[in-house]
C-alpha cells in the first residue's frame, strides 16, 4: 500500500467518523425537539414578554416571528430581549435589529438583558432597544466582521485529486477551498468586510449617540466586559435579568410585579415527527442552515 493510498484511506475514515458523530448528534437533538406554546410563568400584573436570542444567529425568522407576535399583542406592555450569543450571520443580525428598532419606534418598550455573552451580532441586535442591561462579567462589543476560508489544494494534490472549475467570471469562485486565494481575492473579500463593518459602526454610532472617532478606535473586534462597555457607552446600566424586567416594567408604566410571558417548550411526540409537524420540519431544515453558514458574519472567531 503506497503513501497516497494510506493518506486517502485515513481521510476517508476520518470523514466517516465525523459523519457518524454528526448523525448521532442530529438524532439526539431530534429526539429532544420541542414545540412552542405561550404560557405565563409568574406574576399577576400587566404582562412583559421574553424573547431569547441564544447561541449562534443562523437565521432571523423565528426570533422576528416572536417579536412581531408580542408587539401586536395589546396585553403585552413591554418585551425583554434576552441575548446570550456570540453573534452570527450579518443579514440575520440586521433583520433582528430592524424588528427591535421598529417595535421601539412603535411605542412599545424593548429592554435587552445580556447574559454571559452578547458579542458582535449579539450586540448588533441589542442596539435597537430602549435600554441595554448587561451583567458586570458579560462579554459584549466585538464590533467587527469575520470571514474564514479553508484551503485544501495542497492536501488534494498529495492524494492525486484535482478540482476543475468552469466559471463565467474570474471572481465567481473566489473563496474556493480547492485553489489558493489570490491577492485579488483577498482584496475583494476585504472590501466586503470593510463595507459591512462600516454598516455596523454606523448603527452603533447612531443608536448609542457615540463620537465617531472614539467609537472607531474601539470597533476593531475586541470584546469588553459589562463594566467596560458601560464606561464606553455601549450599554446603559449593569444588572441582572430581574433588573431588566424591573426596568422594562417601570418604562412601560407597570405598577407592581409584572407577569412574565414567553413561548414555553413542549416535547414533540413521535406522531408529530411521522406526520411532518411544522416545528419538526423547521428543525430538520436547521442542518442546511448550519452547513451553509453565511460568508460574512458578525460573530466571534470559532472556538472563542
Amino acid at each position: 500500500m503506497n503513501k497516497s493510498t494510506k493518506i486517502f484511506l485515513f481521510i476517508l475514515l476520518g470523514l466517516a467518523f465525523v459523519t457518524c458523530i454528526a448523525i448521532l448528534t442530529f438524532w439526539m437533538m431530534l429526539k429532544n425537539v420541542e414545540r412552542k406554546e405561550v404560557v405565563v410563568f409568574h406574576g399577576s400584573g400587566d404582562e412583559v414578554a421574553v424573547v431569547e436570542v441564544k447561541g449562534v444567529i443562523l437565521d432571523s425568522e423565528e426570533i422576528v416571528r416572536q417579536l412581531k407576535k408580542f408587539n401586536e399583542d395589546r396585553s403585552i406592555q413591554a418585551i425583554i430581549l434576552r441575548v446570550d450569543s456570540p453573534g452570527g450571520g450579518v443579514a440575520a443580525s440586521q433583520e433582528i435589529y430592524e424588528e427591535v428598532r421598529k417595535i421601539r419606534e412603535s411605542g412599545k418598550i424593548v429592554v435587552v438583558s445580556m447574559g454571559s455573552m452578547a458579542a458582535s451580532g449579539g450586540y448588533y441586535v441589542s442596539c435597537g432597544a430602549n435600554k441595554i442591561v448587561a451583567n458586570k462579567g458579560t462579554l459584549t462589543g466585538s464590533i467587527g466582521v469575520i470571514s474564514q476560508f479553508m484551503e485544501f489544494d495542497s492536501l488534494m494534490g498529495k492524494i492525486g485529486i484535482t478540482m476543475n472549475t468552469i466559471k463565467s467570471g474570474k471572481m465567481k469562485d473566489a473563496g474556493n477551498p480547492f485553489r489558493r486565494m489570490t491577492a485579488e481575492d483577498k482584496e475583494y473579500f476585504q472590501s466586503l468586510m470593510d463595507d459591512v463593518h462600516r454598516q455596523f459602526i454606523g448603527v452603533v454610532e447612531s443608536e448609542r449617540k457615540l463620537d465617531h472617532d472614539t467609537l472607531v478606535k474601539y470597533a476593531d473586534g475586541r470584546v469588553f466586559t459589562g463594566e467596560q462597555a458601560l464606561e464606553l457607552g455601549l450599554v446603559d446600566t449593569l444588572g441582572t435579568y430581574e433588573d431588566a424586567v424591573s426596568i422594562a416594567a417601570e418604562l412601560a408604566g407597570i405598577s407592581g410585579k409584572p407577569s412574565i410571558v414567553k413561548e414555553a417548550k413542549k416535547r414533540i411526540s413521535l406522531f408529530d415527527i411521522l406526520t411532518g409537524n411544522a416545528e419538526v420540519t423547521e428543525f430538520i431544515g436547521l442542518k442546511e442552515r448550519i452547513l451553509q453558514q453565511p460568508i460574512l458574519q458578525y460573530r466571534l472567531p470559532q472556538g472563542f
